[in-house]
């Protein structure tokens, strides 16, 4: 359960950072658009601590040694489907950072219920 977590964590926090970029919000929203200040503070929030509980669940879920590892190929995963649906269809990235985000949940409940 934690594996799922890492990578439903990582998933969001990319697709997060990636909508707090400029260029990625005009292709998702159109041209001249652009996020707020708030808005891009709080997507840059949101994705640094998706990442970060990222790895507190890979290490939690492999240890200090193996867990380091585990995490970098959980963002490798994560970031290359940012990347695939910012290139291919970037109007879908939302619907990506939702259901990373319903993932993400999920997994967090059950490994709360599998810890009890």
């Amino acid at each position: 359960m934690k594996a799922l977590l890492a990578f439903s964590a990582a998933l969001t926090g990319f697709s997060a950072l990636s909508l707090a970029m400029d260029r990625h919000y005009e292709d998702y929203k159109g041209r001249g658009h652009a996020p707020t200040a708030a808005l891009r503070r709080w997507m840059q929030l949101g994705g640094a601590l998706g990442l970060a509980l990222s790895l507190w669940a890979a290490i939690a879920g492999y240890g200090s040694a193996q867990g380091w590892v585990f995490w970098f190929g959980v963002m490798t995963v994560a970031a290359l489907a940012v990347a695939l649906t910012l290139t291919y269809a970037p109007q879908r990235i939302v619907r990506l950072l939702l259901s990373g985000g319903a993932l993400l949940g999920v997994s967090a409940l059950g490994s709360l219920a599998s810890r009890v």
